[in-house]
């Protein structure tokens, strides 16, 4: 661990200089007597703060922003009435003037010299963040060494995009008090941050001094201008050559096309990946992360070719950090993008035991009930119920060898025929290559290869970036009522 900054250094260090201005008010008066007044008096005197937190604003490269931060040399940062009701103003206030809010808890937990009217402050902070949140306004966390306890329990686990110190111990339980109940330490580095984006848990292990670059990134996205964008000119429609299904089939499974890491390489800007589904889980199977396409913002995610192996492939974790993304679209009303290239999801008694079926139900039902502006990409290889779990949306795009399937052709061959050997005819009869998707009305457009993506990644991904953001930008400008009966309509008549 490095040294560890109190709450004016960390802001200091985040925030423009000379930019911050305090919000707080003296602390309430919580009627401290005896050895916990003389605890309260001697942590003033060592810190120079009248509580173990602060709250604020200032400007972060150039933008005005709420922080709220706690200082540990203040009795552990522990959080009693007078913490949690300044904490609580600075929430309201930054909701009330629509302003993004950025916290670093660093804390034992709840304050025991307060007992149990302490222990329940942390409901009226995670209702205050609930609220602010359900503003659409952003809500950032940075976690430092330690965090532990109710504010790891509630606002430390509420942020949108959450990051850590590197080496933080990040826990609900302080591993001295496991020691003491249990006669045993705790298992070594379970709670360090490192192990924690390991599992799916935080975004990112960041020093303090790679925050506001990454702040500022996030920001970019979050609070990018959603109407007045910018037009964008139309990529020209292209004619394309009369292929065999089967053809495209193979040009998709190439190794060298280019997937969602290089598309947001070539084509996105302010791209801040975020990891995991929040809830200990992650899958190398999606990617998920913010960015905008020309000044377009998006909450972005893709099945991501190179983190699917025939030893590893798309499980039901990735569909609920899918699942995760989806759910930030609408909290913060972001376009939300999906790319689908995946040779099918998971057949395993994992996937089974882990609720695959389930999974992709609920993906189809949250992504084409989805309020906000939804955009899908059919990129690669479209094999299956993990591919259809992120098809349905306001606008489908194809990449010219695009395709999806219920079964790969070989699947299906196996199905109708009991052998592989009629793949290609298979193929050809589903109807699955991207000129017979449009004809069906399954996509909208598609975006020619030249003659394949393989061979030009990045004049191609480029060329789909640009697609991208004229799609955002109209969806954006579109009647959200309108928009949203026509999508559902749209699926409610296929094929009708």
């Amino acid at each position: 661990m490095t040294k560890r900054l109190g709450a004016r250094e960390l802001v200091d260090l985040v925030l423009d200089d000379d930019t911050y201005v305090s919000w707080d008010a003296p602390p309430v008066d919580v009627g401290a007597t005896g050895k916990y007044a003389d605890e309260l008096a001697q942590a003033q005197e060592k810190t120079g703060l009248d509580e173990a937190i602060i709250t604020g604003e200032g400007r972060m490269r150039g933008r005005r922003v709420v922080v709220v931060a706690c200082e540990f040399g203040f009795l552990a940062g522990s959080m009693g009435v007078a913490a949690a009701e300044r904490l609580v103003l600075a929430v309201e206030r930054a909701t009330a003037e629509g302003l993004p809010l950025l916290a670093s808890p660093v804390s034992g937990g709840t304050r025991m010299q307060e007992g149990t009217v302490a222990f329940l402050q942390m409901v009226k902070i995670s209702a205050a963040i609930a609220a602010h949140k359900a503003a659409g306004l952003p809500y950032l966390v940075y976690l430092r060494h330690p965090t532990t306890g109710g504010v790891l329990a509630s606002w430390g686990s509420l942020g949108h995009v959450t990051v850590a110190e590197p080496g933080a111990l990040i826990g609900f339980l302080g591993p001295r008090v496991y020691e003491q109940l249990h006669g045993q330490r705790f298992p070594e580095g379970v709670q360090r941050s490192e192990n924690l984006y390991e599992k799916g848990l935080i975004d990112a292990v960041l020093p303090p001094e790679a925050l506001a670059e990454v702040l500022d990134r996030a920001l970019n996205v979050l609070l990018a201008p959603r109407e007045g964008l910018p037009d964008v000119p139309d990529v020209p429609k292209e004619p394309l050559e009369d292929r065999p299904a089967w053809e495209s089939i193979q040009i998709s499974r190439r190794p060298e096309r280019p997937g969602v890491r290089r598309l947001l390489r070539y084509a996105a800007t302010d791209v801040v990946p975020l990891n995991g589904t929040g809830e200990g889980e992650s899958d190398p199977g999606l990617l998920l992360a913010l960015a905008r396409f020309g000044g377009a913002p998006c909450v972005f995610l893709g099945q991501d070719r190179r983190g699917q192996t025939k030893t590893a492939p798309m499980g039901p974790g990735a569909l609920r950090e899918a699942r995760r993304g989806m759910r930030l679209a609408g909290e913060l009303n972001l376009p939300l993008v999906t790319v689908i290239d995946t040779p099918g999801a998971a057949l395993s008694k994992e996937a089974e035991e882990g609720g695959m079926a389930g999974e992709i139900a609920r993906s189809l039902a949250e992504l084409v009930t989805l309020q906000a502006p939804t955009v899908s990409l059919l990129l690669g290889q479209g094999t299956g119920g993990g591919a259809l779990a992120l098809v349905p949306a306001d606008r489908v795009l194809c990449a010219e060898h695009g395709w999806l399937s219920p079964l790969p052709p070989e699947g299906a061959s196996a199905i109708v025929y009991r052998d592989t050997d009629h793949a290609a005819q298979m193929a050809e009869e589903q109807g699955v290559r991207s000129v017979d998707l449009l004809a069906n009305g399954i996509v909208d457009r598609i975006i020619a290869e030249r003659p394949d993506a393989a061979d030009e990644p990045e004049a191609f991904c480029q060329r789909v970036g640009q697609v991208l953001q004229r799609e955002l930008v109209l969806l954006l400008e579109a009647d959200p009522e309108k928009r949203y009966r026509t999508r559902l309509e749209r699926y409610r008549r296929l094929g009708l």
